[in-house]
């Protein structure tokens, strides 16, 4: 929570990269973790199963649960706090590989592919209807571009009207600011809102993501329980636009700053997805993990972590890790190998790694290709350094992104 490392996560974090690859520090409640911060030790812990995301699973005793301090913390209502604590985000297997299955059928890479066109399609026209916003012949490419393409195509997928997406925006900032007046306000309507969505739905199924639950449901309760439903909707609507939105305004910053790898991009529009990887890794959204929990004594480069003690891995400093990267602070759009594994843990690893990685990837290269093939001249309409950022523990975001179109 220090002002400093808000403001420079990347060197901040940097120096207990170079303190060692396991660093003891304490939470937003002064309570102890473990912080995991050098590139392989971070992607072994990722795929170590004895570290779980349920922190009840793990706890050495009574009151040990950092989920449920957190809550009290932030003020959650008693009877809400079941759709936090089931969400696919905070369970491990089996459940996490019965829901993850539920709905990876809408992620593979072929469904992916043929969701491209009309991701193209929902770009271009709101890159067409830019000019309109500007003020000045200044535009914000976050509020008009950064966030809409994501959520349009999350909603589009998983079924939710068109009306009801300015009201997700709103919550999915409620939910992200950790201000207990806003949690509190926002989280109880958010669940009433999904509950009055599936009752709708279940009147008039369709193709969309939503209906499959319902199917799913309502063919075998066993397979996916109401509080499960629920916040799989919640989980996929917030998680599938949240970080997509900031890796594009990021990515476009970065690029905007950097006139030799931009300049690269549009001379060879091949390079999109190699460059991706890149922004991934060199400005991604997400600089750190949810917390994992030791559900037994484990050793992680030579320290010890005991049973029920919580870890948090350092994503921001794994991919600037020296060890990993020759000269990791430069960006460097040619850096990944085209066709290769990916080479960064910006969306995770292992159990755990991103469901919606694709479809991120793919929304990242058609917004820098589409943006930049519509608006070749487009620029910062401030000094870098007036970029303001959102101050938020763990994550890399902008506030706005104002932009000169030509």
């Amino acid at each position: 929570m220090d002002p400093a490392l808000l403001t420079d996560p990347f060197g901040g974090y940097g120096k207990l990269r170079e303190q060692g690859p396991v660093v003891r520090g304490r939470l937003f409640d002064d309570s102890p973790i473990w912080f995991v911060t050098r590139f392989e030790e971070v992607r072994e812990v990722l795929r170590d199963q004895r570290f779980v995301n349920n922190p009840a699973a793990a706890a050495a005793g009574p009151g040990e649960d950092p989920l449920s301090r957190m809550m009290d913390i932030l003020g959650f209502p008693e009877h809400l706090r079941v759709y936090l604590a089931g969400s696919i985000l905070n369970c491990d297997a089996p459940d996490h590989t019965r829901l993850r299955r539920l709905v990876s059928r809408a992620f593979t890479a072929r469904k992916i592919t043929d969701l491209r066109p009309r991701v193209e399609e929902i770009a271009e026209d709101l890159l067409a209807r830019l000019p309109e916003h500007a003020e000045d012949g200044v535009v914000d490419l976050i509020q008009h571009f950064a966030y809409p393409l994501p959520i349009t195509v999350i909603c589009e997928l998983v079924g939710i009207a068109e009306a009801d997406r300015p009201q997700w925006r709103e919550w999915g900032a409620d939910l992200i600011s950790l201000e207990p007046d806003r949690l509190s306000r926002a989280f109880p309507v958010m669940i009433d809102h999904i509950h009055e969505l599936i009752r709708e739905r279940r009147g008039s199924l369709t193709d969309d993501l939503l209906s499959e639950l319902i199917r799913a449901h309502d063919d075998d309760g066993s397979r996916l329980s109401d509080v499960e439903m629920v916040t799989m909707v919640l989980t996929l609507v917030l998680a599938g636009h949240e970080t997509t939105a900031h890796l594009i305004s990021n990515g476009t910053a970065a690029l905007l700053t950097h006139p030799d790898q931009l300049g690269l991009v549009q001379a060879d529009p091949g390079l999109l997805p190699r460059a991706v990887h890149e922004l991934m890794r060199w400005c991604g959204p997400v600089q750190a993990t949810q917390l994992r929990h030791a559900t037994e004594d484990v050793d992680v480069a030579g320290t010890r972590i005991n049973k029920g003690d919580s870890v948090q891995l350092i994503l921001v400093s794994a991919n600037y890790d020296p060890r990993h990267y020759t000269d990791p602070e430069r960006l460097d759009v040619t850096r990944h190998p085209a066709g290769h594994a990916e080479n960064h843990v910006g969306f995770g690893h292992g159990m755990h790694y991103c469901l919606g990685a694709t479809l991120a990837r793919q929304e990242a290269e058609v917004a820098f290709g589409r943006l930049l093939a519509r608006y070749p001249g487009i620029s910062l309409a401030v000094e870098p350094d007036a970029l303001e950022r959102v101050p938020l523990p763990g994550n890399w975001r902008l506030a706005r992104l104002p932009v000169r179109l030509s």
